[in-house]
């Protein structure tokens, strides 16, 4: 029990650069509070004590502002930062090393029984206001960009941004609204991911969680210059024709 407070209190400090003490975040912090509230809880809905673990849970959320359904399954280390207004619905499942910001929603689409709430893959970071829905897994190390409305399978280590979202990069490869690669094999990133037409290189030396919210792929741009490169390739065929004449 203690070591995995000390680790929930941990992930704290190594992702807050405003986290100055394990004390401060023991007494301060109230997605950790909401995280340790919904351990208890969670163990009381595993053992029968449904009324009980549901008591815990809205009490936690009053003071919190995070609502987390004890049926909700949450592995090692999730982080939550400011916590406001995130919901975790009854059968979302949420691997280890995990990141939420305020305002996530991990819910469902209607009044579906069963499983009705995501899977969410480890080292997975999801940025504030995204919108995550219905039984969908989302894959390891992926990262949701802040206001998306994801309602399809994520692949690991793919950026989605949108409404609704779609996969704009894979592994550092930019990818176009259509789904493919966009990087070209004198751009800088082309990527290890094996369908990118982009020379190889050496994978860069990352952290284990891609906290990046800003330098995400813009999917208009990408389609835009995809469109540049075509015409440039159809004009340039176009004067060796003439020239051939």
């Amino acid at each position: 029990m203690f070591e995995r407070l000390k680790s929930d209190i941990r992930c704290v400090l190594e992702r807050d650069p405003a986290a100055r003490s394990g004390f401060e975040v023991y007494l301060c912090y109230p997605g950790f509070h909401a995280v340790r509230n919904h351990r208890f809880a969670h163990f009381l809905h595993t053992h029968g004590m449904k009324f009980s673990a549901r008591l815990v849970s809205q009490l936690s959320r009053f003071f919190t502002g995070v609502e987390i359904h004890p049926g909700a399954v949450i592995g090692e280390k999730l982080f939550i930062d400011h916590g406001m207004g995130v919901v975790i619905g009854e059968t979302a499942v949420i691997g280890d090393n995990v990141t939420l910001y305020q305002g996530v929603t991990l819910g469902g689409t209607g009044k579906e029984t069963g499983k009705r709430h995501p899977n969410i893959g480890s080292n997975v970071m999801i940025a504030s206001g995204a919108r995550v829905l219905g039984p969908i897994t989302v894959g390891d190390y992926a990262k949701i960009g802040s206001g998306a409305v994801v309602l399809k399978d994520v692949p690991p280590y793919a950026t989605v941004v949108g409404v609704p979202g779609h996969v704009v990069k894979i592994a550092g490869c930019p990818h176009t609204a259509d789904g493919s690669p966009a990087c070209m094999p004198d751009e800088t990133d082309p990527s290890a991911v094996k369908d990118c037409p982009g020379i190889r290189v050496p994978p860069k030396a990352k952290d284990p969680i891609d906290l990046d919210q800003v330098n995400l792929p813009d999917p208009v741009e990408m389609e835009f210059m995809r469109l540049r490169r075509r015409l440039e390739a159809l004009e340039k065929a176009l004067e060796a024709q003439e020239n051939k004449k």
